[in-house]
């Protein structure tokens, strides 16, 4: 999957939790895109089955669409929450989970979370 649909269905994610819901005007807004494009690439996405769209222009996230962004914003969590533990200001932090979190595999996910596991549990803590 590429790191484009990633980002879509991971901030697709962020902002129906956020809003309670999404259109291609916050998705165009959030991710500073026009609206062409965010119309052209829900279009896409429709297509593979990881998105619906409502009669009221709303965007939801299929359930393989969930699953992937689910993946990718917990990816992005877990790099965060590391990053800024070994000291990375809190900006440049979230920018390099970003890029990060599309590149990493399954196998090294899973040995940060073990290997920082108090940190992680820590910082949902508090």
């Amino acid at each position: 999957m590429s790191e484009s649909t990633e980002m879509y269905l991971e901030t697709i994610l962020i902002l129906k939790e956020r809003n309670g819901y999404v259109r291609s005007i916050d998705l165009a807004h959030e991710m500073h895109y026009s609206k062409p494009t965010i119309s052209q690439q829900m279009k896409r996405l429709k297509e593979k089955g990881l998105v619906e769209i409502d009669e009221k222009g709303h965007i939801s996230l299929s359930p393989s669409g969930l699953s992937v962004g689910r993946m990718i914003y917990e990816r992005h969590q877990l790099l965060t929450t590391i990053l800024l533990h070994i000291g990375v200001a809190e900006d440049i932090a979230r920018k390099d989970a970003c890029r990060l979190e599309h590149y990493i595999s399954q196998e090294t996910v899973t040995a940060f979370k073990t290997y920082f596991h108090d940190i992680i549990e820590t910082d949902q803590q508090g």
